[in-house]
């Protein structure tokens, strides 16, 4: 999980310059079309890369995006309307029959399909009608890093086709390169937490995604039980359950989202509550107990995939700390097929 961890600057540029061409000519070819919704559908961490893809697309393109909820076909052979949809099926492997099904159900219905994956040669390839791969070569820890950012980055690529925006993604290799330098502050800090069996993830806006996959990644590697909330939500009554020296990690970039950070760091001091900030902004760096701090330059939009980064290193270390081996959780495996 650590070697895959520090693969990813190396990945997601490979990625973007093997599939930039074929990104110019999906593009063009999609704003020929009359698409007014995107589905996406998706299991484990590729759901939670797709939150954030739903959040950048909505933002950037302002065309409505579904999670689909794969059970609606694979248990209830719903037909759907998707004759103007654009599906996007997400996965690792590229094998998830729930995922697969959906896809085809999607194509049989009229949709375009769209197929982000790891496995060129697996069968969700196939069925899309547009693979678009993620150059990470094998991934062996059942625990993913780097084919989640790769499939984030993927959303930032077709975002920017359909919006015709200036995102400026090609950085962000650059910012998971800085991202990285944090290790020696993630080691010293699991020290603090080694003995965490419960914890809140809080992230908001673009940084959503990332709250539900840190929870995903203490559970699976960690066996802390993590619960995920916006922390726009988390006043709506999750608040009641912290107490003195509870534990919150907080995605805090600087940004829009700001604001409400800040409020939640006011409240947690109130409650003498434990905060570990993800954050390059200094005012909520100050704020919190402690804090792994990435460059200020670092735009909202493009700060989920180095803010996972730390959060990524904090959940192997501190599984490893735990006495714990990340690379082999218990109960799981690397390809999971439900239907």
């Amino acid at each position: 999980m650590l070697q895959e961890i520090a693969e990813q600057p190396a990945v997601l540029e490979t990625t973007i310059h093997a599939e930039r061409e074929k990104y110019r000519r999906l593009g063009e070819f999609l704003r020929k079309k009359d698409i007014d919704l995107i589905v996406i559908v998706a299991r484990g961490s590729s759901d939670n890369a797709s939150l954030f893809g739903r959040y950048l697309l909505e933002v950037t393109a302002g065309i409505p995006v579904s999670l689909a909820a794969p059970s609606v076909y694979t248990l209830y052979n719903a037909k759907i309307n998707l004759s103007r949809a654009l599906v996007i099926g997400v996965s690792q492997s590229g094998e998830g029959a729930d995922i697969n099904q959906v896809l085809e159900s999607a194509k049989a219905s009229g949709a375009y399909t769209l197929g982000i994956t790891n496995e060129g040669d697996s069968t969700m390839a196939r069925i899309a009608d547009e693979a678009l791969l993620i150059h990470a070569g094998r991934e062996k820890s059942v625990a993913a890093t780097k084919t989640y950012t790769g499939q984030m980055l993927h959303f930032y690529m077709l975002a920017r086709e359909l919006a015709q925006n200036k995102l400026e993604f090609e950085r962000i290799p650059e910012y998971t390169a800085k991202a990285l330098e944090l290790r020696h502050n993630v080691e010293k800090l699991v020290e603090r937490y080694v003995f965490m069996e419960n914890c809140v993830v809080v992230g908001r806006g673009m940084n959503y995604g990332n709250s539900y996959e840190l929870a995903l990644k203490l559970m699976e590697t960690c066996y802390v039980v993590a619960e995920r909330f916006s922390s726009a939500d988390f006043f709506h009554g999750p608040l009641a359950i912290v107490e003195r020296r509870f534990p919150v990690v907080l995605f805090g970039p600087t940004g829009v989202t700001k604001k409400s950070s800040v409020e939640l760091l006011n409240r947690l001091h109130e409650l003498n509550a434990d905060c570990l900030a993800i954050t390059n902004d200094a005012d909520i760096a100050k704020m919190a107990p402690n804090s792994l701090i990435l460059p200020s330059d670092i735009d909202e939009f493009l700060s989920p995939i180095p803010f996972i980064v730390p959060a990524q290193l904090f959940a192997a270390l501190l599984s490893e700390a735990k006495g714990i081996d990340p690379d082999a959780p218990r109960s799981l495996s690397k390809v999971t097929k439900t239907i």
